[in-house]
């Protein structure tokens, strides 16, 4: 194994040498346990965690490593490692943090593909869809659709699917992939050396098989088809990095019951670019595009140029990033508030010295 068979490039080590780093070990981060991490370089993996003064100057949670970072580090003992810096991110994957308001999960970062996962049978969801294809777009990162399980409906039902995601999203690839023989190799084929994919889905549909046949290892333990409600047991319980053997790089996650949306730069702009082309022909520039007179969107959505159900769930996303930003500037707020009273509290203290 090489460093570029992690993904490394000329970029990263041009910031290895500019910002004089060379003195350290470089490596990727592969798994995170509660502020504890698995660097992975080509000859070794480090138990290893943060720097004291990397760790006391991070202002929020993005600012601590996340699977796919790389890292400079220094290894303190045998197998052990401190983490000195991280270097700059291309992308991240994240979204809203699950019952913290105005907070954003990483799910993943440095990502060239997310592969949404979604099992044809009774996982399939075209709103769910178009979650995870807005967080990929938020995040500009290339999605790609993997629908998995096709062996347990007919050759119709999945051509009926297909058609469906077609006429709602336009001009995302779509592989159709199954457990029998074979059934991996159309997504096998995709998938490029040196490149990051993360995989993306709910409980259940089948990403950890999709990640064990892909390697040709028990990478992940994968549960039986429930037979009350016909879908795979969540096994996955972190986020975990694995390089191929034929290539490429594949980052697990464990099923998402939430996809809340933290869009601050244009994702759902971009997953429904077909929907708000009509707005530019609303009568009125600040328009809602839900009760307003001459609303081309509505017009659009009522003469049927327009699908409800996505339209409908557009309007909720929408909903979602206006409380997002609303609790997020509420937040910042409260953090800078918080920072200029320790600031008193230090002066203060400094002044009774004297």
């Amino acid at each position: 194994m090489t460093y570029q068979d992690l993904g490394y490039n000329d970029t990263l080590e041009r910031y290895r040498i500019e910002e004089n780093l060379d003195s350290f070990e470089v490596g990727r981060v592969i798994s995170e346990h509660k502020e504890r991490y698995v660097v992975k370089t080509p000859e070794n993996e480090y138990d290893s965690e943060l720097l004291g003064n990397l760790r006391f100057t991070a202002e929020s949670r993005s600012d601590f490593p996340a699977v796919g970072d790389w890292v400079s580090f220094s290894e303190y003992d045998e197998g052990k490692a401190l983490i000195h810096a991280i270097y700059p991110r291309y992308s991240i994957i994240e979204r809203q943090a699950v019952g913290k308001s105005g907070e954003i999960q990483i799910i993943a970062t440095n990502i060239d593909c997310g592969l949404i996962v979604q099992a044809v049978d009774r996982d399939f969801n075209l709103n769910r869809l178009e979650r995870y294809l807005t967080i990929c777009n938020v995040s500009n990162v290339e999605p790609l659709v993997v629908l998995s399980k096709i062996d347990l409906i007919s050759k119709s039902e999945l051509e009926s699917h297909i058609d469906q995601i077609s006429q709602r999203i336009k001009d995302v690839p779509i592989i159709s992939v199954s457990k029998e023989a074979s059934g991996y190799t159309p997504l096998d084929s995709v998938i490029k050396e040196g490149k990051t994919y993360c995989l993306l889905g709910s409980s259940g549909v089948g990403k950890s098989t999709l990640l064990n046949s892909l390697s040709g290892k028990q990478q992940m333990e994968t549960g039986e088809i429930s037979s009350s409600v016909n879908k795979g047991r969540h096994i996955t319980s972190h986020r975990e990095l694995i390089v191929l053997d034929s290539g490429g790089i594949l980052i697990d996650n464990p099923g998402m019951r939430e996809v809340g949306i933290a869009d601050t730069s244009g994702g759902l702009e971009t997953t429904f670019e077909t929907i708000l082309r009509y707005a530019q022909n609303c009568r009125f520039q600040d328009c809602t595009h839900m009760h307003e007179k001459d609303c081309a969107i509505l017009a659009a959505v009522e003469n049927g140029e327009i699908d409800k159900d996505s339209y409908s769930n557009f309007q909720k996303m929408e909903k979602e990033k206006m409380h997002f930003d609303s609790d997020l500037l509420e937040r910042k707020k409260k953090d800078k508030d918080f920072g200029k009273m320790v600031k008193q509290v230090k002066k203060q203290r400094k002044n009774n010295k004297y």
